[in-house]
């Protein structure tokens, strides 16, 4: 039951037996060591060490040391119960120079992931691409250029070859989104490029690249594992005269450009209208889509908050509270930049400035289960920045964060009463780490990483989940 006020602090709420709790992390953001035992640089290595782009010029060379550290996070997992852990894999630490000559200590730290993880009940959920590209790619083109869709087949046949035996999900990507839009359009992330053009371009090849990856995954899989991809889905509010048509034009960019080729074969009519004075997407080839369209087993679901957006008058300031890190020069709306704004969220707050609105991970869970009957959802990150303090026993005391994660899980619970079928809910994240652009300014563990020491202490908020998993009920 909830409480009276329909605030989604929901008590007593029970998740089935089979349903799956688990943690997620990415590779650049944790494992550090990065120039070590082979890896060479990836697109985020180049942009964290560009300054002026990533707060404070922090970088990932070091994270939370978790290559060196592997043993003692996973006995962290354990501790706290996970179910499953959801992890991704450096490519550059793969496949380190041109030519695609494996490097074995690389496949080698992932097997032993792999192999920790089983040892201690945990599935493995392995993600190919969580934003590390190899520079060299990049170099000669990067997601603009086909010839990184061939090489990221390659690389998910190696990984396949490896691991096919014993991850239990693959994931081809993680949020293509804001690789593709804010890698190449907005600037924001890596590799900074400002270029609207190309970011369609790499919306396509990152769709090419699903599609060729799970028929290598599934070539060299020898296991029964799920196969994946994960989105980040923006739930939208339209707002004033037109709202509907604004409300159109940013879900044709921000979700059904990817929803259309992966889930249903082709490209929406209305984004290739919206974009065409952009690009005449001409990347797309014959037999692309049908590459593109390959069956799946599960759909990653990341949600964090809600956007607001109105068609923009033209004349007054251009509102652009979109949620993402600015960078001057660039959008990550080509082709409605200069038609939609975003408007200011009502609070509450996290520290990223993103609203707190668990009725849009119900109202989402919902409508991917309406539009896609059959297909199995996941919610693969879901979690919360705040300003966490350390208090004088040394224990982190996060009540917002535990807060936010209740309430979210209480989302997911009304979800499954109106008869979605949900796997499972991966809380980003488990480590307090690397957070992209804003470097190590922002918290999002349930665990907290002392930057200096890289000492471990598990949150409040995280011994609430340890409880959430024994006992799959929430509670206050």
């Amino acid at each position: 039951m909830s409480s009276p006020a329909d605030d989604y602090r929901g008590s007593g709420l029970v998740f089935p037996e089979d349903f799956t709790f688990g943690s997620a992390t990415a590779a650049y953001q944790v494992e550090g060591a990065a120039a070590e035992q082979g890896r060479t640089p990836s697109i985020w290595d180049t942009f964290s060490h560009t300054p002026g782009l990533v707060w404070n010029d922090d970088t990932g060379d070091v994270a939370c040391d978790h290559f060196h550290r592997v043993e003692q996070d996973l006995d962290l997992m354990a501790e706290l119960g996970l179910q499953a852990y959801r992890f991704s894999i450096a490519w550059p630490r793969i496949v380190p120079v041109p030519g695609g000559g494996v490097n074995r200590d690389g496949v080698d730290f992932y097997s032993r992931l792999a192999d920790g993880l089983l040892e201690r009940g945990i599935r493995p959920v392995a993600t190919l691409y969580h934003w590390d590209l190899p520079q060299y790619l990049e170099d000669a083109g990067g997601w603009t250029s086909r010839a990184t869709v061939d090489a990221f087949a390659e690389y998910a046949a190696i990984m396949g070859a490896a691991l096919g035996d014993r991850v239990q999900t693959w994931t081809t990507l993680n949020e293509p989104w804001c690789s593709a839009y804010l890698g190449y359009g907005q600037g924001g992330h890596a590799p900074g490029r400002h270029e609207p053009a190309s970011a369609l371009a790499a919306v396509h090849h990152l769709n090419l690249a699903h599609g060729r990856a799970l028929q290598a995954l599934r070539a060299a899989s020898t296991g029964d594992p799920d196969y994946s991809v994960t989105l980040n889905f923006h739930v939208l509010r339209g707002q004033g005269d037109g709202a509907a048509e604004a409300v159109r034009r940013i879900d044709a960019l921000a979700n059904r450009a990817f929803t259309g080729p992966l889930l249903r074969g082709e490209y929406p009519a209305d984004l290739l209208a919206d974009t065409a004075s952009v690009s005449d997407w001409g990347f797309v080839q014959d037999g692309d889509l049908q590459t593109i369209h390959q069956p799946i087993d599960v759909l990653g679901v990341n949600y964090y908050s809600t956007a607001t957006v109105r068609l923009w008058d033209g004349v007054s300031p251009q509102q652009r509270n979109d949620g993402h890190k600015g960078a001057e020069g660039g959008t990550a709306w080509p082709g409605s930049d200069r038609i939609v704004e975003f408007a200011p969220q009502p609070g509450p707050h996290t520290a990223m400035g993103w609203n707190i609105a668990p009725d849009g991970l119900e109202e989402l869970l919902v409508s991917l289960s309406e539009q896609f009957p059959g297909l199995p959802l996941m919610v693969t990150e879901n979690g919360a920045a705040f300003e966490d303090e350390v208090s004088p026993d040394g224990s982190v005391r996060d009540a917002e964060r535990t807060d936010y994660l209740r309430r979210h899980f209480t989302a997911a619970h009304r979800a499954l009463a109106r008869g979605v079928d949900l796997r499972g809910y991966f809380v980003w994240s488990l480590l307090d780490n690397f957070e992209w652009g804003y470097g190590y300014a922002k918290r999002f563990g349930i665990v907290r990483v002392d930057f200096d020491t890289l000492e471990r202490t598990v949150k409040d908020s995280g011994r609430w989940y340890q409880r959430l998993v024994r006992t799959r009920t929430v509670d206050a």
